[in-house]
């Protein structure tokens, strides 16, 4: 797809052409950072992480010590055991041989060729001039990170609006018990049939009404609590007062919405970055989790009634919400004021840090360190030389004196 675009000198052309004044590009997949070099454009990235938060690290200049800092999709929090360390370890280095062995090379070669110059695909991502990172410490554990890195985790939520009818109806008829919702994102629309009748048995067993999203087969053991809907207004349905959970794969959007509204979570992640999600939901308190594939329907009424009726989640949940909403300026704002700073001043080099500029030996002062390794052990030699030269001298004059 790189190909395709890039070497549509049509294209090419027209964009040049129309004058735009920013790139704006995910650095999940590479291009944007190439058609900005070609253009002479600023830069800016907007993403969830990638793999490892490899490009982050090797070409957006990240601190992230294996130490503290849990290596994306290990599932682990900041406080690690000792044997979690070790995982954190192998996990981060297994990402690192990969990025440098699989993911760079191909790159390397396409990029210096369409420049007609050596280059590498982390020397043009490095030219970033912000990077978006769609999280934020309601979410991320603490770590540190860059001036070009700005946070803007949420920047989809609003406020609730009013439902429509019939479901404002439904959502009224709950009473006291209130209501759950449930939806396992845009890319999973039905079950099988097993695990369908597992989940509405589970369901099926709580007081409270649940809106599911499911466009499969009507489960046989769906209850009378339980409506299935093609489509749901989910963010509208999280900030109902009538809201007690959040039945969820665990996508980042979904989450931001929980967070927002203060709705605590049962997380059912099956791929991706969804099992990660829900770890720090976990590690923060406002998440349980159960295992699709092996799950049974206690499993699921469990995690429901755990989440509903232990205070601890909703606690949890609404901190985070406080944590999020206690911002001085909101998360869009803040996309948007970095996105028009870049385009105002032609760029933001002045936030890079000159990292970008060191071989990794010089990133890290191997050379400083072998300078003065160098330093310590001529003069130590030199030290030991003139001691045995002494030693020698002393030892001569002894013998000296004996003979006479």
């Amino acid at each position: 797809m790189s190909k395709d675009a890039i070497l549509n000198k049509k294209l090419i052309k027209k964009l040049k052409e129309s004058r735009f004044d920013v790139v704006v590009g995910d650095v999940i997949s590479p291009c944007g950072e190439l058609l900005s070099e070609l253009l002479n454009l600023p830069l800016v990235y907007s993403l969830r992480f990638t793999t490892g938060k490899t490009l982050e690290k090797f070409c957006g200049g990240l601190l992230l010590p294996p130490s503290y800092v849990p290596v994306v999709l290990s599932e682990l929090s900041d406080k690690m055991t000792f044997m979690e360390r070790v995982t954190n370890m192998f996990y981060y280095l297994f990402f690192d041989y990969a990025f440098e062995t699989f993911n760079t090379k191909k790159w390397d070669q396409f990029y210096s060729e369409v420049l007609g110059r050596p280059t590498t695909l982390c020397e043009i991502m490095g030219k970033a001039d912000i990077w978006l990172i769609r999280t934020y410490w309601d979410f991320e554990f603490p770590h540190p990170y860059l001036p070009n890195f700005e946070f803007v985790g949420g920047l989809q939520c609003k406020p609730a609006k009013p439902l429509p009818k019939e479901i404002e109806e439904f959502v009224q008829s709950s009473g006291e018990d209130g209501i759950v919702v449930f939806s396992l994102g845009s890319m999973v629309k039905n079950l099988t049939d097993e695990k369908a009748n597992i989940v509405a048995s589970a369901l099926a067993q709580i007081p409270q009404k649940v809106l599911w999203r499911y466009e499969g087969n009507k489960p046989a053991a769906l209850g009378a609590n339980t409506r299935l809907y093609d489509w749901i207004p989910q963010n509208d349905l999280l900030g109902h007062p009538k809201t007690k959970a959040f039945i969820t794969h665990g996508g980042t959007n979904g989450i931001y919405e929980a967070i927002y509204h203060g709705i605590p979570m049962v997380g059912i992640p099956m791929f991706a970055d969804q099992p990660d999600n829900i770890a720090h939901m976990k590690a923060k308190g406002a998440a349980v989790d159960v295992n699709m594939d092996t799950m049974t329907s206690s499993d699921l009424l469990n995690a429901l009634k755990t989440v509903i009726n232990e205070p601890f989640y909703k606690e949890n949940a609404m901190r985070l919400s406080r944590i999020h909403h206690d911002q001085p300026v909101k998360p869009l704002d803040r996309a948007v004021f970095w996105i028009e700073f870049v385009m105002r001043h032609k760029g933001a080099k002045h936030l890079r840090v000159a990292a970008h500029d060191l071989t990794w030996f010089q990133y890290h002062s191997l050379d400083v360190i072998g300078f003065l390794l160098a330093c310590i052990l001529s003069a130590m030699f030199l030290i030991t030389k003139c001691c045995l030269f002494s030693y020698r001298k002393i030892c001569k004059t002894r013998k000296k004196k004996k003979r006479e």
